[in-house]
């Protein structure tokens, strides 16, 4: 039987620590833990995302703040609001939702945000130190955080003697989860678009990563029988047996075909996809930790 990896169950065990981390972090010092999400435009999915992420940060017991932005805001405009965010002891965590309106340019404005604020590690600083294996004093992304605790609850904590393949390289995803891997002592080959039989590749994973953000690309031949498969796409595709227009989210392996190969594997929607704001709220609660002086919890 292949395990169905569930991320609601994982993602919402790691809320309830956050809860109980920020709630003895008040009793204790006062300090209310506290996240500002900042918000460009009018983009409904990015709204979306943010809604959802402010009302977890107050069901987490946090302070949260929204900065919502118009269109036409100018670049001046947002690199002050974030400078004042720095500068505010109440915020621990600063979220700026990408993408922002094309005329405003993202890298300088998150980069501006200051490390032990940057809870989406996405800071080169934050980056810098996952590359060099110091998980202890910085941020580390989100999605690939997430990810990686799935990885965890099928593997433990030592991956030694497993190899892992990531198909893909981004900066956001890609680099961080090898890293990640990586520092658990997985043998680990990043794939992408440039290489030589992707396919072949993919099939010497023990614990297979797709974030390449094609729908149902890896199919079940490239999958190794009992390998473990992290599906890290959201992708929309045409459903017209649903009815005229409309359409369902699938990940980036062919999710039916490779359950019958797979060990273990995780659902689009309900696997990688809830644990990118459950680790958000906990990498708010350790940088709020590491501010007060105090232990952060372990996730």
């Amino acid at each position: 039987m292949t395990t169905v990896i569930d991320g609601k169950v994982a993602a919402a065990s790691v809320i309830e620590a956050v809860k109980v981390a920020a709630a003895g972090l008040e009793t204790e010092t006062g300090v209310k833990t506290g996240l500002a999400v900042v918000i460009v435009g009018d983009d409904p999915a990015s709204h979306a995302y943010v809604n959802s992420k402010s009302k977890m940060a107050k069901e987490c017991g946090f302070k949260s703040v929204q900065h919502t932005l118009p269109a036409e805001t100018t670049q001046e405009a947002l690199a002050s609001l974030v400078a004042s965010l720095n500068e505010d002891p109440s915020i621990h965590g600063i979220l700026v939702q990408l993408p922002l309106p094309k005329h405003l340019d993202a890298d300088p404005i998150i980069q501006s945000i200051r490390p032990d604020k940057d809870v989406d590690g996405l800071h080169v600083v934050n980056a810098g130190k996952l590359a060099t294996g110091d998980l202890e004093t910085g941020l580390i992304s989100c999605t690939p955080a997430g990810a990686m605790l799935l990885v965890r609850r099928i593997h433990g904590d030592d991956l030694s003697g497993l190899n892992a393949v990531v198909i893909g390289r981004s900066n956001l995803f890609g680099k961080p989860m090898a890293q990640l891997l990586l520092n658990a002592n997985a043998t680990v080959t990043t794939a992408h678009s440039r290489t030589k039989d992707l396919a072949s590749v993919s099939r010497g994973a023990d614990i297979l990563v797709a974030a390449v953000g094609r729908p149902e690309m890896v199919k079940a031949d490239w999958i190794k029988p009992g390998a473990t498969v992290i599906d890290v796409g959201i992708n929309r595709i045409a459903a017209p047996e649903r009815g005229e227009g409309k359409s369902r989210l699938v990940g980036d392996v062919a999710y039916a075909e490779a359950s019958d190969v797979a060990a273990a594997i995780t659902p689009v929607p309900g696997g990688v996809g809830p644990m990118t704001i459950a680790m958000l709220m906990a990498n708010t609660v350790i940088a709020a930790h590491r501010t007060a002086g105090k232990q952060p919890p372990k996730f």
